[in-house]
């Protein structure tokens, strides 16, 4: 079942988003050469204690952090480390979340650390994250599930890979139902599956997480023997994007961003939701 937010729950839930679009600022701002990965977690939890939030990843399923932390090959759910320190010319993916009052927010986004990148790996972080801002454009009223797994998979099959051959779109993750907990119905994939049929027609209320993951080789993956780090089995390096959006009477609202997603669903076209909080 789809749970369905009112308007309050929904501001609940843009305070806990707040709360993240925080954390993503000041790991941002933290994850430079010579720092390690626990860092950024130490940063995160001090994040979190200010604004009397409360992490989500923590315990989740036994998850030892309050992010993860995801460097070059690993696609999603890296766990924070004093060994992992971060070099000039890496990526990171870092993923995170927050409660407030009972409601979930959820988000990611990769960072390039230090300078000297290869064309590339800038130009994978930027389809990943296009794709997403495709997604949640099309999380409209009256549209269904696939309508955004579709908007999602058809930006990054259309982008040129430089060097030649195809992105991989990971199949084995992909976006969520979000509320009162992290992970919720409906799951959304980042490409269509016919088999799946169209899913649920979006309406007021709705709340996914939208979370495209493309590499730059295989859309395969492994779990190391920590039984949590997915990395590609080909070794290519990988990029991970994150937003949590409730959609509304007036349209979607990206709980995750700090100005709502309005400068980026302009660019589609949209207006966003007014914000709540305003």
């Amino acid at each position: 079942m789809v749970q369905i937010k009112s308007p309050e729950q929904i501001a609940k839930m843009r305070e806990a988003g707040l709360v993240v679009a925080a954390i993503h600022a000041a790991t941002r701002e933290a994850a430079v050469p010579g720092a390690s990965t626990k860092d950024l977690d130490d940063v995160a939890r001090k994040v979190l204690a200010e604004h009397g939030a409360k992490s989500n990843f923590l315990g989740y399923g036994g998850f030892p952090a309050t992010i993860c932390t995801s460097v070059n090959e690993v696609v999603v759910h890296g766990i924070p480390s004093d060994e992992v320190v971060l070099k000039d010319g890496d990526i990171i993916s870092i993923d995170c979340g927050a409660i407030v009052d009972g409601w979930h927010g959820d988000a990611a986004y990769t960072a390039f650390v230090g300078s000297g990148h290869a064309p590339e790996l800038i130009e994978l972080s930027r389809v990943t994250e296009e794709s997403m801002w495709a997604g949640i454009a099309a999380m409209r009223l009256g549209n269904r599930l696939v309508d955004i797994s579709r908007a999602i998979e058809t930006y990054i099959r259309r982008q040129p890979k430089p060097g030649g051959g195809k992105y991989g779109i990971v199949e084995d993750y992909g976006g969520h139902g979000i509320g009162t907990e992290m992970h919720m119905d409906p799951h959304l994939l980042n490409y269509v599956e016919r088999r799946r049929g169209k899913g649920p027609k979006l309406v007021p209320g709705f709340c996914l997480a939208i979370e495209p993951m493309v590499s730059l080789g295989t859309p395969r993956t492994e779990v190391l023997s920590d039984d949590w780090t997915v990395v590609t089995t080909d070794g290519t390096w990988s990029s991970h994007w994150e937003h949590s959006v409730a959609l509304t009477e007036q349209g979607p609202l990206v709980l995750t961003a700090p100005d709502g997603g309005r400068a980026k669903l302009a660019e589609h076209g949209i207006t966003a939701a007014p914000d709540p909080l305003a």
